[in-house]
Parts: structure tokens; sequence; C-alpha cells
């Protein structure tokens, strides 16, 4: 029996008739419905004709994790009176509640990827929501994308709807074809927030990180919540691991306390979702499932961490994983709502008001900072490997896809250009990373297809803390276990190897298998050890083990979970399995080099044959006679690292540098540019031959930098023979002597005596430039400096002509310096050279 009053009292029902007139006009909506308001259980009802009357059709629910998918099935079913599996029925990984009679079906987006790849028409599908698309998961994303591909080439008629409580509606609307905006008004009880910064400062998350501080002080603002609110707390926490350890805080209270997270049993999260029996308050513990899609009944108070987990990706260590970053102003809305959903409540922050400013607006897109790896295989499995014909709301980081592809390459899901192999068609349905379908693949014509896929489901969910950093001894864990997370693992062990049947149990003992299969995943981080549970991986990062792991007398490893400390120059080994050098070759053939290498080293050229993997040496031989031509590259990267100051500089070469720096400076083309850069970019043209001829640093040392130079000289326009005439190195002053002109500075300098320019009006230049003359003292010391003499003899000379007087006597300083004799002599060796 349908629960009409239970329908009929959802907020956006006042938004369906709206809602069905967009997609009657243009088949694409966006819905704007805050929490609580219904659009997740209600609209893909009506949409179905299972409320309200109408046609029937079949829709599609898209949600953006397991935990939601079910709990919005199993909601609908309820409010038409049955059970999920009748006409409303959800499909998640590795669970499968449907009949024939189903025509709403909640599925998550990477359970709509899967289906999408394989029908791209859907057919039998008359229109698709796609949930929660705030979020701005990357799946959720991917969908909207190949759907609205679909909409334009294949079905036009399909009925597609973007929903989300806050959103960016507009640039929604825009990337589905300004597709009208439908917002529903909810009925939002208010939500008083507490403003609760814990009293002494905390570290910040860095990593998978958190203050235990910070922890002990949220669970100390749930007891303090519970003493001075009524109804249930929910509690939000970024993780798995911080919920555990605040639960063990909380022992005690008086309240039933739950967990509810990604990993949690099923039973577990029905009850929380089914609401309290009355006979108590409870504290709800969860990370941000609970965010939106979930109503979790007789809440009134939340008490907010600030902190959620977000994926990351460091391309150049070859590490990807969640960390723990502060939750944006929109989470902070989203989890605040939850207190507000049936009644009056209040909100426990755990920052300070002044702090709440400065956070993030929203949530970062996951296609800016997550591994790439997966999307790019969708993509290619489309037909669009670089993605760029794709409706996208932010486009994919080039250097993430470049890093993608280099992974599909490895695995063998792409060719080398791009597009998907038969090989690749087969991982994308297997609902696993790249790195993952090829373990699976790859590991079980070695080790089994059960044990691939025992191994596969380790990875594919990070084990529990309690079983330790040995993936081997992971594997004995779960295959004994009887927690949650074990159960789960034989549900997706018996999923993996469905796909990899027939292959075989292989051979050789469990731990050889397990490391195999890892080392195959992430071939990158297979990691040699270098003494005190240090390792190098083949990717050039450093890995540490903590003290006490068992791991640490291991020749091999390969690394499946590592993440970098803040601050660190190596990553920390969180899981891995031990393996040998031939299994280290198999895994990371495609990164072995062998043969000669010559580079520059510790400031001179080394040459040597090597073996290696990547970063980690195999074997190194000297190398005698290496090629003349690797030498010169190695001369060049010495160059490059230390400068032309390897070469033979004189005070004239340097010089003459400086001389051709202001005129390219002053003059350009075809004076040469000889800054440092482009030096090195032209080494052939004027290190020729020499550098040929080099075989170490002492032969460059022995480098006439000055010659060298003159081959830059524009010979060919005749203009090198005017290069005394633009920038002499000396300049003739009026008492006869060349005084040197210093070029190194911004203008050129002309550093004088003062009295041997008696006689000369106007300043010198050179390649129409003034110089900025330094006057000196008869001692040489500075007495004066001006870039225009004219003005100096008017208005400077009377003041210095006064000072150098008193100081020496015995020198002439005339009224007028204008219209005397220039000298570098007193006034009696002057008068005895004048006789």
């Amino acid at each position: 029996m349908i629960r009409t009053d239970a329908l009929d009292q959802l907020p956006v029902r006042t938004a369906v008739p709206a809602l069905e007139r967009a997609l009657d006009d243009r088949g694409v909506a966006v819905l704007c419905a805050p929490p609580g308001t219904g659009k997740t259980t209600l609209v893909p009802l009506v949409l179905a004709g299972l409320a309200g009357g109408g046609p029937v059709r079949r829709v599609v629910v898209a949600e953006p994790r397991r935990i939601a998918a079910r709990a919005a099935a199993r909601r609908m079913a309820w409010l038409i009176g049955e059970r999920a599996g009748g006409r409303v029925g959800f499909t998640v990984r590795g669970e499968r509640v449907v009949g024939r009679d189903t025509v709403v079906e909640v599925v998550t987006t990477g359970v709509l990827l899967q289906r999408l790849q394989r029908d791209q028409e859907l057919a039998g599908v008359d229109a698709v929501i796609i949930d929660e698309c705030h979020e701005r998961h990357l799946d959720a994303d991917t969908v909207a994308a190949f759907l609205l591909d679909v909409r334009e080439a294949l079905r036009p008629d399909l009925r597609l709807v973007a929903a989300s409580a806050t959103t960016d509606a507009q640039g929604w609307a825009r990337l589905l074809g300004d597709a009208p905006v439908v917002e529903a008004q909810g009925v939002s009880h208010p939500v008083e927030v507490v403003w609760a910064p814990p009293a002494a400062p905390v570290r910040p998350p860095h990593g998978m990180r958190v203050d235990p501080a910070l922890l002990t002080h949220v669970a100390a603002t749930v007891r303090r919540a519970l003493a001075e609110r009524d109804g249930d707390v929910l509690c939000f926490l970024p993780g798995v691991g911080e919920i555990g350890r605040v639960a063990g805080q909380l022992a005690g209270v008086a309240a039933e306390v739950l967990q509810v997270h990604g990993r949690a049993p099923a039973a577990v999260q029905d009850a929380v979702l089914a609401g309290s029996s009355g006979e108590g308050r409870r504290v709800v513990l969860a990370t941000s499932v609970a965010e939106s899609s979930l109503t979790v009944p007789g809440v009134r108070v939340v008490v907010d961490s600030g902190l959620a987990r977000e994926p990351r990706t460091d391309h150049a260590r070859g590490l990807s994983a969640l960390t723990t970053v502060r939750a944006s102003q929109a989470a902070g809305r989203q989890r605040a709502g939850r207190a507000g959903r049936e009644a009056p409540g209040a909100v426990y922050r755990c920052w300070a008001q002044a702090e709440d400013g400065r956070l993030a607006r929203f949530p970062s897109p996951e296609i800016k900072v997550a591994d790439l790896a997966a999307f790019a295989l969708q993509a290619a499995c489309w037909g669009d490997p670089d993605a760029s014909a794709l409706a996208l709301l932010d486009p994919p980081p080039a250097g993430a896809m470049s890093a993608a592809r280099e992974v599909l390459t490895a695995v063998g899901a792409v060719d080398s250009d791009g597009r998907v192999t038969g090989r690749g068609v087969r991982m994308s349905r297997l609902g696993l990373h790249p790195r993952l379908a090829r373990a699976l693949l790859d590991g079980a014509a070695e080790a089994g297809g059960r044990r691939a896929a025992e191994v596969v489901a380790l990875l594919s969910e990070e084990p529990p803390r309690e079983y330790g950093d040995d993936l081997a001894a992971a594997l004995r864990a779960a295959r004994r276990g009887g927690d949650g997370y074990a159960a789960r693992w034989r549900q997706e062990v018996r999923r993996l190897s469905s796909f990899v049947a027939g292959t075989g149990e292989g051979s050789g003992p469990d731990d050889a298998a397990v490391g195999l299969v890892a080392a195959l995943a992430f071939p990158e981080r297979v990691a040699r050890a270098r003494g005190e549970g240090a390792f190098l991986m083949v990717s050039g990062t450093g890995a540490e083990l903590r003290d006490g792991s068992g791991l640490r007398s291991a020749p091999w490893l390969a690394v499946a979970v590592a993440d970098r400390p803040a601050h660190s120059a190596s990553a920390r080994v969180r899981l891995a399995a031990v393996i040998d050098e031939d299994t280290a070759r198999v895994a990371a053939g495609h990164l072995r080099f062998a043969g000669e290498e010559v580079h520059w080293a510790g400031g001179d050229v080394v040459a040597r044959r090597v073996e290696r993997l990547g970063a980690v040496e195999l074997s190194v031989r000297p190398l005698k006679q290496p090629a003349p031509e690797l030498v010169r590259g190695a001369l060049v990267e010495g160059l490059r690292r230390e400068g032309p100051g390897l070469l033979r500089w004189t005070r004239e070469s340097e010089q003459l540098r400086e001389r051709l720096a202001f005129l390219h400076r002053e003059l350009g083309e075809p004076w040469p540019d000889v800054s440092r850069d482009a030096l090195l970019e032209r080494t052939d043209q004027w290190l020729e031959p020499e550098l040929s001829r080099a075989r170490r640093r002492s032969d460059l040392a022995r480098i006439d930098a000055g010659q060298a130079l003159r081959r830059l000289l524009p010979w060919a326009t005749g203009e090198a023979a005017r290069l005394d005439e633009l920038a002499p190195e000396r300049i003739e002053v009026p008492s006869g002597s060349r005084v040197r002109v210093e070029y190194g500075g911004a203008q050129p300098v002309l550093a004088v005596k003062l009295q041997e320019l008696f006689g000369l009006r106007e300043t010198p230049r050179v390649a129409g430039v003034p110089v900025l003359v330094h006057l000196l003292s008869p001692a040489g010391r500075p007495a004066a400096v001006t870039a225009d003499l004219a003005s100096f003899w008017q208005d400077g000379y009377r003041a210095v002509r006064a000072e150098l007087r008193g100081r020496y006597p015995k020198h002439p300083w005339p009224e007028d310096p204008t219209t005397v004799e220039a000298t570098r002599f007193t006034k009696e060796r002057l008068k005895r050279e004048r006789e």
C-alpha cells in the first residue's frame, strides 16, 4: 500500500510539476532541493509513474555511494508499500537486488559507468537522475558527460536530471545545454551554531594523520552536546580510523554509539537509518557519507570535526591516496543541515568562528586532484582518449592525463596513440583501477585465479590497521577473519574470481604469489632495501618502514600502500609484500634499462655500464671507452648544472662577455645574447670543436672562453668589425690616458680622476649611451658620480672643488674646469712639464 501521507509531506512535491514541464519541453533539468525535501525518494517515483499517476517509465538513479544507493532504494520501496527488489531495486558492486518488475533502479555511479560502456543507448531506460552532483565525484562527472553524448547522438528522448541539495546550478545548467533550473523550497528548521574550538592549538592534518588531541576534543564535545541538548547526536569525522578512536573515548556515555561509513556492515547501516527504538539516545559517528542522500532519524545535534578526506595524487612520486583536509564551507552547511531535518537543532563546530571564512567555499572537484588512470581508460573506451570532446564542468589537468596515459600504456590498456586495446576493454569491465585490473589478469596466469583475486580484493579496499603492514599476513588474517572487512573481502573475491575462472590455482607459496600480484599492480613502487628499514622505489622515491615492522629485513618489497608525511622526503610504507629480485624484474620489466650510461655526477663525467630498474641499480661497471656523443652530452649537462664558469675565464674574456651583453641589450640583433641560458642553448655554435674533444672537467677548464665567445660575433654581416667602435674596451680622456670602461652594470661606467676630464664639456658615450662617470680624487678615491658632465661642472663641481682643494693642495683646482688643460700631475710637475 502506497504511504500517501508520507509522500504528501515531502516538500519537493511542490516543485514536481515544474520539473515535469521542464523535462517535457527540454528533456533535461537541474533540480535544486535542500536536504530533507525528498528529492532522492519522491522524484524518481513520480518520474517512473509509481506515485502521482502518469505512464510507467523506467528510471535509473545514480548515487555516489553504495550506502546511499541501498538506503534510497529501501526508502522508496517502503513509500510504495514494498520491499527492495520489487518495483524499486538497487545495484551496487557485488550486490544486485532487482526483479522483473523493477522500474526504479538505484545504482552507484560506478555501476552506471560500466552499464554505459556495455550499452551506450541504455535500452529500456527512460530517465536518469544523477543525485548529489554537487559532490563533484569523478564518476558522476563522467556519467554526466557520457549521458550528454548519448542524448546528442543516440537517444534524444532520454531524460536527464542533475539533482543536488547545494550546487553550482548555473554551471550544471550550461553543461546540460541551458537546461531549466527547478528549485524546491525545503521546510528547514532553525539550527543554532555553537563554536567549540579546542582550548589549546592542535596540529593541522597532513596525509592521513589527525592530531589525537583534536579527536579527544571531538569526543569531549559529543559528551557536552549530550549534556546540553536533547535528541540523537550525529558526529562527522574524516575516516574509519578516527571513528574508531572517538568511539573508544565515548565508552560509558549514556547513549548507544553507532559507526556509519562505507565499510560498516549492512545491518549496522540499516539500524542507523531505521532510527531509534525509543529506548535511549544514540550517538552516530559518521564519515561524509552522512552529509547527503541519507536521513538519520532522530538527530537533533551535529558535532562537526571540520575535517574530510579527499583523493590526492603525487605524480612525481607515484603515490595516490586519500588525504585529510579541512572541510569546505559547503560541506559545513550540509552537515549542519542534518540537525534541522525534523525539528530545531544545533551544530557544534570544532573550530573557531574566525577560521570559518578562510575555508574553501566548495570541495575540490575530484577531476582536479585525483589519479585519472581509471577516468582516462573510461574515456578511451568511449572513443575520446584525451577527453577533449566530453562535456565536463572542469577539464582534466593535462599533467594528470599524461601520467594516466603512461600508466595505461604500461599495463597494455591503450596503444601508443592512446586508443583502447582489447585488453583495455576487458580491464574496464572489471570494476577496478587499471593497475589492479592488470594485477588480476596477469597475476592469475602466474599465481592462479583464486589467489590473484584474493590479493586484488585486499588491495582494492585497504585492510584494517590491526591486520598489520605485511600484505601476506593480512591475506591470512582475512581468510580466517570474522569481522565486517573479511566478509566484504570474501564477497569481492567471489566477484573477481568469476572474471579469471579457469586460469588454474598456480604454484608456489602464498607469500610469493602475494608479492607478485602486488608488484604487478604497483611496479613503480617495487623497492630495494638500502639499510635500517629504508628502501628505494624504482620510481626514485625513498620509502621507510615503521620501527618494529617484520618487513625491515626484506631485500625487496612490493609497496602496496604508502603516503608521504609532511616535510619528509621519503614515503611511509603502510602495506607491502616481500619479493625477490626475479619478481621485481618480472613486474617492473618495462622499467629495466641496460647499457652505457654517461652523465655528470659529483662534478665530473661518470661513465659506466649499468643495469637498473628505474632508479634502482642492479649492477654497475666502469666504462673505459664511452661513446664520444655520450661524453659530450654529459659535459653539456655539467655546464647546465654548474654554468659556463667551468671554462677558463680571463679578465679580458669576462669583459668581452660584458661588452657583448651591453650591445645585445642596447642594440639587439645581430649582437648575440650571452646570458647563461642563451650560451648553454648554443654550445654547438661557440664551444666547438673544443667541446667535442673534451673528456672530463679538466678539459673544460682549458677552453679559452674569450676565444670561444668571438665565434658568436656577427662576422657574416660585417658588424663584428665595429665592436671596438661601439663598445670600446677603453676610452681616451682629455689627459691622454686610456681608461677602461666597465660594462657589467646597468650602465657603462668610466672611473677616472676628476682632473683628467678638465676641458671636457659633455659626457662620453658608447653605442649612443652616456657612460656613468665615477670622478675620483688624485688618490683614486670616489669624489662624485654623474651621468651628465655638463651639469656637474655647472652645479656640483664647486662643492667638490672646495673639499678636494683642502685635501690635495698640490694639485690644480681651477674655478672653471672647462677652460683648462686636463692633467694627471701636481701643479709642480705640470710646471716642470711646461718648462
